[in-house]
C-alpha cells in the first residue's frame, strides 16, 4: 500500500533544515560550531568565501551524519510494515493469469470505510512506536540518499555556472587592469646614435 506524504514538511521550509544541511534530530549547535570553526580556520572574508565555506560545512556535516539517513529509512520501513499488517489490501492478490482473467475467485475488495479506519489505527500505532522518528515518514523521499545526491547534483551544476562567471569576471578585471596601465600619451622615443656625415 502506498503512503501519502505531504510534499513539503514544515521542517524543510526553514533554512537550516534541508537534505544538504540539518535534518530533524541533528544538533544545530554542533553544525554551527563546525561552520564557525571552518570560518576561523580559513580566515573567511567576503560573500563568495562565506558561500564556499557554507557549502563545505554542509558537505562535511552530511559526511559525518550519514546515520540520519539510515534512521529515516528504518522509520519508513517500520511504518510500511505496520500499515501492511493492519490495513487490508485494496488490490487483489496475485494469481495465475493463464487460468482465467479477472479477479481471483472469492476475493472481495474491502469496504473503503474499513480501510480508512484501519489506516487511522495503524498510523496512530506507528506514530506512538516511532515517536520523534515519525517525522521521517512525513518527510518521505526528502530524506533519502537518492534525494540528497539529486540535490547535490543541482548544487554542483549551479556551482559550475557560478565558477564560469567568476572566471569571466576575473578575465574582464584583468583586461581593465592591463588597459589602465597603458599610458594615455605616446611614449617618447629614445634617439639612437647619429649617422656620420
Amino acid at each position: 500500500m502506498t503512503v501519502r506524504v505531504k510534499k513539503n514538511h514544515p521542517a524543510l521550509k526553514h533554512g537550516g533544515f534541508s537534505v544538504a544541511a540539518l535534518l530533524p534530530g541533528e544538533d544545530p549547535a554542533a553544525f554551527e560550531k563546525l561552520y564557525q570553526d571552518l570560518i576561523a580556520e580559513y580566515q573567511i572574508d567576503g560573500p563568495s568565501e562565506y558561500d564556499t565555506i557554507a557549502t563545505i560545512a554542509r558537505l562535511m556535516w552530511r559526511k559525518q551524519n550519514r546515520e540520519t539517513f539510515r534512521i529515516a529509512e528504518s522509520a519508513r520501513n517500520r511504518y510500511s510494515a505496520i500499515i501492511s499488517a493492519k490495513v487490508p489490501s485494496t488490490t487483489p492478490p496475485p494469481y495465475d493469469f493463464s487460468v482465467m482473467l479477472g479477479s481471483p475467485p472469492g476475493w472481495v475488495p474491502p469496504d473503503p470505510a474499513e480501510v480508512k479506519a484501519a489506516t487511522a489505527v495503524a498510523d496512530a500505532e506507528a506514530r506512538k512506536e516511532l515517536g520523534p522518528r515519525y517525522i521521517f515518514v512525513e518527510m518521505g523521499k526528502e530524506v533519502t540518499i537518492s534525494k540528497m545526491l539529486e540535490d547535490l547534483e543541482v548544487e554542483e551544476r549551479l556551482d559550475a555556472m557560478i565558477h564560469k562567471q567568476f572566471k569571466h569576471l576575473f578575465f574582464l578585471k584583468g583586461l581593465k587592469s592591463v588597459s589602465s596601465m597603458a599610458p594615455s600619451t605616446s611614449v617618447p622615443r629614445i634617439e639612437g646614435p647619429q649617422k656620420a656625415a
